[in-house]
């Protein structure tokens, strides 16, 4: 078989190639480093720190700096439920039950709550400085007198309550606003008015999608057993600490068992024992994280929801009430709309009508105009020896014009064209 030669290249050619190796390394080091998109960051530049108020059971609250990662260990939850809380997202209002946390994006409040804590996004939004400082006020008076509600509850309540307050407010602003603007422009029609109305309109829409979006996912929430019953954080915290208390006490129990069972058995070789021993250990092991499992499921399942049930029953009733008014607004907006076109209609009949007069009085007027028009001609004619013949041609075409123009408008009133 015949030996190949290397193939050989010109230096033109080694030249070029080396400069679009050159060009290729600094485009993809300059990408690398974000200089050919500017728009693009990092990964892990948009996880930084940022500021959160803590407030417990008793009432205490403090600022502090999480991260993202830090907070979805501390509350255990996906990635994808904090961006709910991110203020650069902009999300539809929700309310989240998750295994160990409620996360709760209502309007300005955004806020993950725990069966110990609440971890509220800090903002200087005059919303959320309310909700500090009255959860911090209820907290502290809850000390002295008993309450059933768990602290779970308690701050989603509070949270329900300042939307739905905070929503009624700007309804009620809105209809101050927009009532006299209406009745305005049902009197007077103008283009200031029209305008004006116009960017209350929009300003309406917006309002309602909010409030709609706030009373389907209280209702979604109570049609829901399955996720009402996951926010009972407080019980499901108590199930898990005396489960793992009766796990640990059962445990204790059961080597001692094995180790006294074991020394009165025959005598074995010491790697026999020790095996033995780590069998019937992982098959007790085994046994009581099935008996954990059935036991939280059984208990998830039959958990009583009538109080959460109740607590966001009286908040739709709220926020239905809230909506029935902005429903009621957008019908009187329509009603004024339907008045506004009725009266414009009936100017452009009128100007119609008018128009029409107008005509039939061109058209009669035209006639006369061609009978003068005729006589007007120098022409030879016996009538221009006696002028008492011509008085009587011009009276004549008067009367025979004002008879047409008369036959005019009884046909217009016959035919209901007039309102004569």
């Amino acid at each position: 078989m015949p030996q190949l030669d290397p193939p050989s290249f010109s230096p033109e050619f080694i030249t070029s190639l080396q400069s679009s190796r050159y060009y290729i390394d600094e485009l993809g080091s300059n990408n690398l480093r974000g200089a050919g998109f500017p728009g693009l960051k990092k990964r892990g530049h948009n996880l930084g720190s940022r500021s959160w108020i803590l407030i417990d059971c008793k009432g205490d609250s403090k600022t502090v700096e999480l991260d993202k990662f830090t907070l979805m260990r501390r509350c255990s939850l996906p990635s994808r439920d904090l961006r709910l809380l991110d203020p650069l997202f902009i999300y539809p209002s929700s309310i989240l039950g998750r295994e160990q946390a409620i996360v709760v994006s209502l309007e300005q409040i955004r806020c993950v709550i725990t069966a110990d804590e609440v971890i509220l996004k800090n903002s200087l939004d005059g919303s959320v400085q309310q909700y500090k400082s009255e959860l911090c006020k209820r907290l502290e008076m809850a000390k002295d007198q008993y309450d059933d509600l768990p602290f779970e509850f308690r701050a989603l309540e509070l949270a329900l309550e300042l939307t739905c307050m905070s929503l009624d407010a700007q309804v009620k602003e809105l209809e101050l606003e927009i009532y006299p603007v209406l009745d305005e422009l049902a009197s007077s029609i103008s283009t200031l008015n029209l305008e004006r109305v116009r960017r209350f309109k929009g300003h309406l829409l917006a309002l309602t999608q909010r409030v709609q979006k706030v009373c389907d996912e209280i209702e979604h929430l109570m049609n829901d057993d399955g996720d009402m019953a996951e926010m009972y954080l407080t019980e499901k915290k108590e199930r898990r600490d005396n489960l793992t208390n009766s796990d640990l006490s059962d445990q204790n129990n059961s080597s001692e068992d094995i180790i006294k069972s074991v020394s009165k058995s025959a005598p074995v070789s010491p790697v026999g024992s020790c095996s033995g021993l780590q069998k019937l250990q992982r098959a007790y092991s085994s046994i009581s994280s099935s008996k954990h499992g059935s036991f939280l499921s059984s208990s998830s399942g039959g958990e009583n929801i009538d109080q959460l049930e109740m607590l966001l029953e009286a908040y739709f009733v709220v926020i239905d009430n809230t909506l029935n008014k902005l429903l009621s607004l957008k019908e009187y907006i329509e009603d004024t709309e339907d008045l506004i076109n009725i009266k414009l209609g009936n100017v452009q009949n009128q100007l119609i009508q008018f128009e029409l007069l107008l005509t039939a009085a061109t058209f009669v007027a035209t006639i006369f105009a061609v009978v003068t028009a005729v006589f007007g001609m120098n022409f030879d004619d016996t009538v221009f020896e006696n002028p008492s013949t011509f008085n009587w041609v011009l009276v004549t075409s008067g009367v025979f014009c004002g008879m047409l123009y008369m036959a005019f408008l009884i046909y217009f009133r016959h035919k209901k064209v007039l309102p004569l």
